[in-house]
């Protein structure tokens, strides 16, 4: 008995050296598939350091990424952008972005017994039981605090009033089109795995510059603690933290951070699309299929590239020429009936982005007169190498204080002389009230004329009678004198 109980012990100590064996083994293999990918992907080259004179890129793991600058969208720096990738929970961005959309934020939201039993046990939540309730917005915090999936069911089927999640997938495909993305599909609201849910870098920075333009959402994204009190609704409360490690507190906090979204899962690998801004340059960085902690290593060092290497133009105050595909735009600071009032001017709030490398005369740019806003006059589009730098309005001038691109500039001593195939823009509305004032005098002058026919008309009349009654009376006269002289 007793040999029997010490074999036991020894298969069962065998069992668990065995075990102890293995795991190191298993870890060592996971660490190693992860080094191979970042090498990987550390090889692939930026699309962005292919660009003549463009400052060249840090070297990351993400195997797709991108850095635009929120306002214009400029792209400056391009990794496989558009290549399909799983996005995690990177996806509740745009879920959230709906729901403050859609509703109010002291709306009730009721979990269903589907929300919580269709959310795999071993993903991200917050541990809701069918019937108990949160407003919205406590919604929204577990869904950017906590990534909590089965919140996010509960917000679709709030918003859709069905548990049918492709009815909501259908409204996040619609709104992802309407902010620009290219070739995105979305299947559910909280990025758990789903062949036909995929998006690329470039759609979730679209969908970024939406995002972190609501105030709100990035508050919440940065909270490091989220409670929620106790109710008769949801008996135990909430008490979560955030686990996002670049914000604020964390191993990685960026000083320069507005918000952020992290997503992993085994096949999207690490995802991060955030949104930072120093001295009023704001840029939107996204970063998927990385291996953690790297996605924010690399994230940090891409914000560093764009605010150390770009700046803003303002064009308005930049601008000294205009030369749109060689036509040679005619400038000039009167119009054509001597008003030296500029009646075209551009926009002083509008600007570029444009590379520290490259200066602003190697720009080209392009117009547009299809604005669709009757006050809007044209669009001047400007580019380089054929990327977008942003845009700048061409407003009718309300007053002299504005730039008008007539002006003459005060380094020119005479006008440019203006080429064949010239561009000579003319204030319309100047025009046709000369052309009617013109039309009323005319018209004045034909009556006045019609009055001066008529009397001159009348009078050689009168005249002629008169010399009638004249010869009458001298031939009367002259017969009486006749008589008498007989």
């Amino acid at each position: 008995m007793r040999k029997h109980i010490q074999h036991k012990l020894y298969r069962l100590l065998a069992a668990a050296l065995g075990f102890l064996t293995l795991l190191p083994c298993g870890t060592v293999r996971a660490a190693s598939d992860a080094e191979l990918r970042l090498e990987a992907h550390r090889a692939l080259p930026a699309q962005s350091n292919e660009i003549p004179n463009w400052p060249e890129g840090p070297v990351i793991g993400a195997e797709s990424a991108i850095l635009i600058e929120a306002q214009t969208g400029t792209i400056l720096y391009s990794k496989n952008i558009h290549q399909k990738q799983f996005p995690a929970s990177t996806t509740k961005i745009l879920t959230a972005l709906i729901a403050t959309e859609q509703c109010e934020m002291d709306e009730v939201v009721t979990f269903s017994h589907d929300a919580v039993f269709d959310t795999p046990y071993d993903s991200s939540h917050i541990a809701m039981n069918p019937g108990e309730e949160l407003t919205m917005e406590q919604c929204l915090n577990a869904i950017l605090i906590r990534s909590a999936n089965e919140v996010c069911y509960a917000v679709a089927e709030h918003i859709t009033e069905s548990t049918d999640w492709s009815v909501f997938a259908g409204m996040m495909n619609e709104r992802a089109a309407e902010l620009g993305c290219l070739n995105s599909h979305f299947a559910n609201p909280n990025g758990l795995p789903d062949e036909n849910h995929y998006t690329t870098a470039h759609d979730l920075a679209m969908i970024g510059r939406a995002f972190f333009a609501n105030e709100m959402l990035c508050k919440i994204s940065l909270t490091r603690r989220m409670e929620f009190p106790v109710t008769e609704k949801l008996p135990r409360g909430k008490l979560e933290i955030n686990n996002m490690k670049i914000i604020p507190g964390g191993e990685y906090a960026y000083e320069y951070i507005v918000g952020c979204k992290t997503g992993y899962t085994d096949v999207a690998r690490s995802c991060l699309v955030s949104c930072a801004e120093k001295n009023g340059f704001r840029l939107i960085c996204v970063v998927m299929h990385d291996e953690s902690p790297y996605q924010y290593e690399d994230t940090i060092n891409l914000f560093e590239y764009g605010f150390s290497n770009f700046e803003k133009i303002n064009v308005a105050q930049t601008e000294t020429k205009y030369n749109i595909d060689n036509t040679g735009l005619f400038y000039s600071g009167n119009d054509i009936f001597g008003n030296s009032r500029p009646f075209l001017s551009l926009n002083q709030d509008d600007f570029i982005i444009l590379p520290r490398t490259i200066p602003f005369d190697e720009t080209e740019s392009s117009i547009s007169y299809d604005t669709g806003n009757e006050n809007l006059a044209a669009v001047l589009t400007y580019k380089y190498q054929d990327v977008d730098l942003g845009s700048v309005r061409v407003n009718f001038s309300a007053g002299k204080e504005e730039n008008s691109i007539f002006d003459i500039q005060p380094e020119a001593e005479e006008l440019p002389v203006q080429e064949e195939g010239s561009v000579i823009f003319v204030n319309v509305k100047i025009i046709f009230t000369a052309l009617a004032i013109i039309a009323g005098l005319l018209f004045f002058w034909l009556i006045v004329r019609a009055i001066l026919k008529n009397y001159q008309f009348s009078g050689k009349s009168d005249s002629r009678r008169g010399r009638k009654r004249n010869k009458k009376r001298k031939r009367h006269r002259d017969l009486s004198f006749r008589d008498y002289d007989l």
